[in-house]
């Protein structure tokens, strides 16, 4: 039997287009769960689940956010009510997919909800603002954005087509298979960057070759987190994380942070790991123009016209060790950091503009201090990062990771 799609939105302001939505996926045999995330007016039609019950379960009541007349504090309740109650409803096995129509208030509770939901549920958001940056509202899930054209107000031509697409959208998604892959591999997450590519694609083609399937991040902020999101929801089977460097901005202020829990997820979820310390040398900026003057007399490095860099200090390298050491002492699964003793990027070496002999000591010296957890092994090879031995290495160690891992769960 299909699961139901929960319908989630604002019942009071847009409640005629949402049981417009609700009857269309209905007839397509599809069962439907309401939540009622209004606050003053009454609902067009009665919710499953109640604005009183998403608001309790945000941390406030109802009455209060009617009394206090204060919207921002009413959207951060019913925001967080609504991921609360919508994670409990796929918990329970009673979600197989999710839809919702707003503006910009709309969009902010409904894409909350859907981004506590894992990877591959299908989730749909019709919204104002959908043309606009949606980073906001899709994250590092898999939120479908379907532009309103026009204002949701209203059945009329032109939205009744529109919603009508997006009724149709979720409930093909719900029904749909997903077909199996016959040649089906496990999974590995590795991190890169332009200037440890040498590195990951050599350990990626040996991966691959020993039946692995690589799934490669650019660690540009965004993709340090979307690896981290699809490490919890279960995706992955090892980490070879090569490219460490968004710790750098989040450190120094540059423009490519993953925040602060990056290097976290592996060891939440108990699986192997490889990590390394590539493009530790550099903060990340857009244009020269676009470097605070504070760091104008630092080592810059224009890499392209809408990208500088810039050379981490000894004392940088220093803080980033300990603090990438405290992550790696979170692990309880076994671990191994590699240290490439001859330069950690493409432009960390004799000659290039970021060859820095004392600040990687400054680095590796704090690793070996701090890492504590007997469970992360550290190896040290007298290679550059993007030596092919230093890429085979970190490869053929993840896999002897993987498969001790696997022997003791049989």
């Amino acid at each position: 039997m299909l699961g139901k799609v929960l319908i989630l939105g604002t019942l009071d302001t847009k409640g005629k287009e949402f049981s417009f939505i609700k009857e269309i996926i209905e007839n397509t045999g599809i069962e439907t769960i309401a939540m009622n995330c209004g606050v003053k007016g009454e609902p067009f039609f009665q919710a499953e689940i109640s604005n009183t019950e998403v608001a309790e379960k945000g941390g406030s009541t109802l009455e209060k956010l009617v009394t206090d007349d204060d919207r921002g504090a009413a959207i951060g309740v019913m925001m967080n009510g609504a991921a609360q109650l919508t994670k409990e409803l796929y918990v329970a096995g009673k979600l197989a997919g999710i839809i919702s129509l707003g503006g910009s208030a709309g969009t902010t509770i409904a894409t909350h909800a859907m981004q506590a939901l894992p990877v591959g549920v299908p989730k749909v958001m019709v919204s104002t603002v959908a043309s606009g940056n949606t980073r906001p509202y899709v994250g590092m899930k898999d939120v479908t954005m379907m532009y309103s054209v026009v204002d949701i107000s209203g059945i009329n031509l032109l939205s009744s087509k529109i919603l009508s697409n997006a009724a149709f959208a979720i409930s093909g998604m719900v029904k749909g298979k997903t077909p199996h892959l016959e040649d089906e591999k496990p999974l590995i997450a590795a991190t890169m960057f332009g200037l440890t590519t040498p590195c990951v694609t050599k350990a990626r083609e040996y991966l691959e070759e020993k039946g692995y399937e690589v799934l490669v991040f650019h660690a540009t902020g965004t993709g340090g987190k979307a690896m981290e999101t699809l490490i919890e929801g279960g995706y992955i089977k090892g980490v070879l994380d090569v490219t460490t460097t968004e710790w750098c901005d989040e450190l120094v202020g540059g423009e490519l942070s993953a925040g602060p829990n990056r290097l976290e997820a592996a060891a939440k979820m108990g699986i192997p790991q490889v990590v390394s310390t590539g493009a530790l040398d550099m903060v990340n900026f857009g244009g020269i123009e676009t470097v605070p003057d504070q760091f104008q007399d630092r080592n810059l490095y224009k890499h392209n016209a809408t990208t500088t860099l810039m050379r981490t200090t000894r004392e940088e390298n220093n803080q980033l060790g300990k603090i990438i050491a405290d992550k790696l002492n979170m692990n309880e699964a076994p671990s191994v950091l590699f240290l490439p003793l001859k330069g950690v990027s493409g432009i960390d070496a004799p000659g290039k503009p970021f060859y820095g002999p004392e600040e990687n000591q400054s680095l590796f010296d704090a690793l070996r201090k701090n890492v504590t957890n007997e469970a992360v092994e550290i190896i040290e090879l007298d290679n550059h990062i993007n030596d092919e031995e230093f890429a085979i290495a970190m490869a053929h160690k993840l896999i002897q990771l993987i498969e001790k891992q696997e022997s003791i769960l049989k």
